[in-house]
Order: C-alpha cells, then structure tokens, then sequence
C-alpha cells in the first residue's frame, strides 16, 4: 500500500534519503504524533532504471522502470524511450509520485481504453513504491490479444521489472532553522549526529544560524531536545 501524507503543514516538504541516525532517543519520549509520523513519513522507491522484456503470442513488450520525483522528469523519461524505440507500435506507461493517493497518471497511447496504463499503475500500486515511473513499450507481433490478454500482458511486463528493480526506503523531511549561541554549538551537533541530521548550512556571527534537513517525524523531537541541550538559548525561525 502506498503511504499517504499529511496535510501541508510544514513550511515546504522534498525528499531525502536518510543516510543514518536512530529511531528514538534516550534523553525524551516519542510523543504519539511523533510515532504516527514515522509511521506514515516513509517510502520505498526504485533505486535505478531496470528493463525487462516478455514476449506474448509474437508481440514484445519492453518494461522500462524509472525512479521520478517530478512531472518533468516523467517526461523527459517517456520522451528518452520514444526516442530510443521509435518504431515500436506503442508506448504505454503509469507512475506515481509522492506519497499523496492522488498523485498518479497513466496512459494508453493508443490501445483500447483501460488496458495497458491501468494494469501498469496496478503493477506500480501492487509493488508497494511511489516516485516510480513505468513505460511499457510493445512491437505488434501479429496476433491480436484482445482486451483482457492486453491487460494481462501490460500488468505482466511492468511486474516483471518492478521486481526485478531495486528498491531503496526514503523518507519525508523538513528544514529547521535554529539560532543559538557559540558556546551551544557542540550540544546542537551532538543532537544533530544523534538523529543523522544533515546540516545544509551554517552562519557564524554574533550567534550561530543553522539550516538543517530532518526527517518529518524527527522534527518535533529534534526542537525539543536543542531546547534542553542548549538549556532554552535556542530560538527557531
């Protein structure tokens, strides 16, 4: 099942794959909003594109598995195998991104309605990853497969890639941006070391201006415990 998201109510989200950190903390309780967070905040995505090919009655379809993160780059990917396959028949495709239910599109370039862009998202869905494109190109062998055995044979082809792709969890995150003073700044990046917090940026002035990157069900577990470590001389902005 895909995650879903909450509602916008973080400054801005983008993705970020954790490269390490712990689940919890020793120094402060998980709060129940903290633990529904880190249930919901992350995903698994394809790490790398993967193609597989299976051949029903004559006619070839190629799966081609992308990771995506954006429109555009959905696009560029379904625009890069027109081009490589230009004289194939059809190029049918489903992705989905994020981890809103509603994010999705598909698309059956000209065979009937519903039977190779639906089964390709159903592959996507069954599969359990998001920020994922799938294009499923055929060469026309001859033999008409009808409606179901398209539907079959699309859905078939883009799970065979799927799982053949590998797969990686990445997670929802947000931006701190916290001022504390120069004497504070080892207990602020021992929390952030504690938690795996990358530091996007720092400014040194009267006071120390950070900008980090934490995960979303972090966050609010991370403030707290600048507040302690720094003994309440750190102010968010």
């Amino acid at each position: 099942m895909v995650a879903r998201r909450l509602s916008k109510d973080e400054s801005y989200w983008y993705i970020h794959k954790l490269s390490g950190g712990k689940e919890g903390s020793p120094y402060l309780p998980e709060t129940e909003k903290e633990r529904l967070l880190r249930v919901i905040d992350e995903f698994v995505t394809v790490r790398e594109r993967c193609l597989r090919e299976i051949k029903v009655q004559g006619s070839r379809f190629l799966a081609a598995v992308f990771p995506v993160t954006d429109t555009a780059l959905v696009d560029s990917c379904i625009a890069a195998i027109r081009k490589e396959y230009h004289d194939a028949t059809h190029h049918c495709f489903a992705y989905r991104l994020g981890t809103e239910e509603t994010r999705f599109r598909y698309g059956d370039d000209g065979e009937p309605n519903g039977t190779a862009g639906k089964p390709i998202l159903a592959a996507i869905d069954r599969e359990g990853v998001t920020n994922t494109l799938v294009v499923v190109t055929r060469y026309f062998g001859g033999v008409k497969l009808g409606t179901g055995g398209l539907a079959r044979a699309y859905g078939k082809a883009a799970q065979s890639a799927l799982a053949a792709a590998p797969k990686e969890v990445q997670y929802l995150t947000t931006i701190i941006r916290a001022t504390f003073p120069h004497a504070s700044i080892g207990q602020a990046m021992t929390v952030f070391g504690r938690f795996g917090i990358k530091v996007l940026e720092t400014i040194y002035d009267d006071e120390v201006h950070v900008r980090v990157d934490v995960r979303l069900s972090h966050a609010e577990k991370v403030k707290r415990e600048l507040i302690d470590q720094t003994a309440g001389k750190v102010v968010f902005k």
